[in-house]
């Protein structure tokens, strides 16, 4: 599941966001550390030509790799912790579910504004 993503953002992603609970409190700092290794991260293509597909997905290690990828090339991340489980559950290349097209299609269209604002994309 080491896949990453195919092209800079214009039509891919939906990349959770790593949650950031750090915590001063040495009471919580295992907690934290637990959170932080169940942290998933779900990356999308999207071609204008068919649905999008699934080019990375991991927990972990690898989804903070996903992120860290985005962030260097870019890719504007959204994160919505339902959205990232349920995506999480497809295989690298599926196209996303008929059900989720709504909000992807929104996402897209959020991702595509924030790029055509700003003027360094």
């Amino acid at each position: 599941m080491s896949e990453h993503f195919d092209n800079k953002f214009g039509s891919e992603r939906s990349a959770k966001r790593p949650l950031n609970r750090n915590n001063s409190s040495d009471n919580n700092s295992e907690f934290n550390n637990g959170v932080n290794e169940y942290q998933k991260a779900v990356a999308l293509k999207y071609d204008g030509q068919t649905a999008p597909r699934v080019t990375a997905s991991g927990s972990g290690q690898l989804a903070d790799e996903i992120i860290a990828l985005a962030r260097e090339l870019g890719i504007p991340l959204y994160e919505n912790p339902e959205l990232t489980e349920m995506l999480a559950m497809l295989d690298l290349g599926d196209e996303i579910p008929h059900e989720l097209y709504l909000i992807i299609a929104q996402i897209i269209a959020l991702a595509y504004n924030i790029k055509a604002k700003d003027p360094s994309a």
